[in-house]
């Protein structure tokens, strides 16, 4: 059958490269070793056009997957293309020359057929350990890039098709768990391996020529929905202001400030008022602040676009060095999503004066990351447990938060409390969520979720970064905010006392972790508040009688659990 270049067979190529996509990230959960991969899904997976033009992209996590726009370009012009053979696997993760922070590791492997160059295909993970100061990365207050890891410039791991052993060696010699994060690094190339063969497969069913038409016209279908969407947004420049809790070292509170200037189609983001760059590792590289304002304008625009690199064509980053937003080396970024997360958080705010009815009000806004490490009884081997948690998502125009969701651009899973117990010496004593952490609205911000975490071994090293326990989330036209997030050390006995949101510190056996995650912001005024959907949140345990009460003034019978309409009606009476 001879195939041409027209809009339906883009269609069905494009389908056919985000299949490719999926089943490299299938490949690499199945094949994973680190809880972090296999349970949490903490990576992504894309196919390229021979430009280097994301082109396919995987169902998981945008934050990655906009994160390989600018390693691709450095990826270009690192090599030509008669140094790409089939079979080579190239690692990068350093996040001065287009990666994100060290944990991330970048693989990409070049698209052979018929002897030429035709693409690229690339998966993102997060590790397990990659050396470094801290077990996994975690500790926030780290202050140099040198403290973080194992910091790799555009490398071949694989040369057609085989190993480098001393790059293997070097790896295995300065990881704490080289098991895990070897075994993590394979999966990686494995997803890799299968790529290739899938896009070959695509390239010999329809040639060449077919195949990239059909991309290039992929590319700019997304771009002409981006601007079409672009279009419908009142021209103007509207800006939000968020903060970073602090940057690990001092109290300081961190200003991020984001200005959209949107004029026609096309889009200008800029930084003009954020702080300058901080001592600790809460400084965002530039792949992140790229990946934060994509993901926000494509969300509130098109959120139905085919993503790839045509989606970016309208926008233009503009962030100035030596801010946290675009730091100078060699400051820290390993917890840079505390500051990822607020970029994302005003551009919802920002975009709220614009187009009031496709933004939500202010999710939980930050990622905790912890990484528990120590030696475990049974095997006597080093082990490091990589937990992430969410919190509540913000209300919508028309739905409440979804409560316990991860954040923006994350959508990692949880650790079920099975496959952490099987496998890690600690204990979950308590998973559940927090009634009244959703902010009160006619729509409510999602409740957050409490984990407590039980050491059941000595030495057991706590390194973390967490957010959102200063400036709590934001509600939106007469939404209330949602609630600020805490770390307690050993709660309800003598010893209770609050964790610093970034640090590191050493546990012993017995030793309980309460992590309590931020809420989220509601949507609208809660006296607006269907009643029976008040009552259902009552009766769930979501939200409770006081609550009702004090934030929506709405008198709920204690036995009956129904509504006391007539004292309802004097209290709304004043």
């Amino acid at each position: 059958m001879v195939y041409k270049a027209d809009p339906i067979t883009m269609q069905v190529i494009r389908y056919a490269m985000e299949q490719v996509a999926d089943e490299m990230g299938r490949t690499l959960v199945r094949t994973g070793r680190s809880t972090i991969i296999k349970e949490i899904e903490d990576i992504t997976c894309a196919v390229f056009d021979k430009y280097g033009n994301t082109v396919g992209q995987a169902h998981h996590a945008p934050m990655l997957l906009t994160g390989f726009e600018l390693p691709m370009r450095s990826l270009r012009r690192r090599y030509k293309d008669e140094e790409l053979d089939e079979g080579d696997v190239i690692i990068f993760n350093d996040p001065y020359a287009g990666a994100q922070h060290v944990m991330d590791l970048i693989t990409f492997a070049p698209v052979h057929y018929e002897g030429q160059l035709v693409g690229f295909v690339g998966s993102i993970a997060h590790h397990s350990d990659m050396g470094g100061a801290a077990p996994g990365g975690t500790a926030g207050g780290l202050t140099e890039i040198y403290l973080e890891g194992l910091r790799f410039p555009f490398v071949k791991l694989y040369k057609k098709g085989q190993e480098d052993d001393e790059l293997f060696g070097i790896l295995r010699n300065n990881i704490r768990v080289p098991d895990k994060t070897l075994g993590d690094i394979r999966a990686q190339a494995s997803a890799c391996f299968v790529g290739v063969r899938r896009m070959q497969d695509i390239f010999a069913k329809y040639g060449i020529e077919v195949v990239q038409k059909c991309q290039a016209m992929l590319l700019d279908y997304s771009e002409k929905r981006i601007r079409e969407g672009l279009n419908r947004i009142p021209d103007g420049t509207y800006t939000g202001v968020d903060h970073v809790d602090d940057d690990g070292q001092t109290d300081t509170p961190i200003k991020l400030q984001v200005n959209i200037h949107k004029k026609g189609d096309e889009c200008v983001v800029d930084f003009e008022g954020t702080a300058p760059q901080v001592k600790g590792n809460i400084n965002c590289p530039l792949a992140t602040v790229h990946a934060a304002v994509y993901y926000a304008l494509i969300a509130v625009i098109d959120p139905h676009v085919p993503p790839n690199s045509g989606c970016y064509r309208p926008f233009r980053v503009e962030a100035a060095r030596g801010t946290i937003v675009n730091p100078n080396p060699p400051g820290a970024v390993g917890a840079r999503t505390n500051t990822s997360q607020k970029i994302t958080e005003a551009m919802m705010l920002a975009l709220s004066q614009a187009v009031p009815d496709n933004v939500m009000a202010g999710s939980h806004g930050q990622i905790t990351n912890c990484g528990f490490s120590g030696y475990h009884p049974v095997t006597g081997k080093r082990f490091v447990y990589i937990d992430i948690q969410g919190g509540g998502a913000g209300a919508r125009p028309t739905k409440d938060g979804r409560d316990g969701q991860d954040s923006h651009l994350a959508r990692f899973k949880n650790t079920p409390i099975e496959a952490v117990e099987l496998e890690y010496p600690v204990r979950i004593r308590r998973y559940e969520f927090i009634p009244d952490s959703g902010g009160a609205g006619k729509y409510r911000g999602g409740l957050t979720v409490r984990r407590d975490i039980e050491m059941l071994i000595d030495d057991i090293t706590l390194a973390r970064y967490g957010d959102r326990q200063r400036f709590a989330p934001f509600g939106l036209f007469g939404g209330k905010e949602g609630s600020k997030g805490q770390f307690v050390l050993n709660p309800d006995t003598p010893e209770e006392h609050p964790l610093k949101s970034k640090g590191m510190d050493v546990l012993k056996e017995g030793d309980v972790v309460s992590l309590r995650l931020p809420g989220a912001g509601g949507y609208g005024d809660p006296l607006e508040r269907d009643p029976e959907l008040l009552l259902a949140d009552v009766r769930d345990g979501k939200v409770t009688l006081e609550s009702a009460r004090e934030d929506y003034k709405v008198v709920i019978d204690p036995e009956t659990l129904t509504i006391d309409e007539e004292a309802t009606k004097q209290l709304r009476a004043g």
